[in-house]
């Protein structure tokens, strides 16, 4: 079931949930709004033309920072890894769900294309894998409301946190990083 603004604040104060920072003006009906972080990575397409999901990629992706006067272009048909700005984790009862905010979403932005999710005991900066599909650039800018989560408990707390389990690759993530696909192939 998906917590209520009521339940969220339980949550946050029992440290079931973790947002930092948090303002309570983020809070809405049945989630929280969360910002965009300064930091991305894109695919340097002049020094590689294929992604190959045995080998890392890595080096096929070059880093770009944003500031409040400098805001990140997002081509159409351009893809990028962001961040949220917000620190986010919930204990190993709960899970997080990572949503587009309408107004982003309406501009013709997606802000992930599969990784929404939040795992249980995991606590980081969320990835955004953010596309614009539109058909004209896009400004993003440092600290924009660009998603929003929404929290749910688990029947029960789980066997295997994610922050615990041998092998996960994106543990505590606090920079975008590139696919670490090839680690399923060793």
């Amino acid at each position: 079931m998906i917590l209520s603004d009521h339940d969220i604040l339980k949550a946050l104060e029992n440290k079931e949930i973790f947002i930092d920072p948090f303002e309570e003006r983020m809070l809405q009906p049945a989630s929280v709004d969360l910002h965009l972080d300064k930091h991305f990575l894109v695919y340097n397409t002049h020094r590689c033309h294929v992604i190959d999901p045995k080998k890392p990629i890595d080096s096929l992706m070059d880093e770009v920072e944003i500031d409040e006067d400098r805001p990140f272009v997002l081509h159409p048909g351009g893809f990028a890894l962001g961040m949220i700005y917000e620190t986010t984790g919930v204990t190993d009862d709960m899970v997080g769900r990572l949503e587009g905010k309408s107004s982003v979403g309406r501009m013709g932005v997606l802000i992930h294309v599969t990784a929404g999710f939040l795992d249980p005991g995991n606590s980081l900066k969320m990835t955004l894998e953010l596309h614009n599909t539109a058909n004209m650039p896009i400004l993003l800018y440092y600290k924009m409301p660009i998603a929003q989560m929404a929290f749910e408990r688990l029947s029960s707390k789980c066997d295997k946190p994610y922050s615990s389990a041998a092998g996960n690759k994106y543990v505590g993530d606090m920079r975008p990083r590139a696919s670490q696909m090839w680690k399923n192939f060793t």
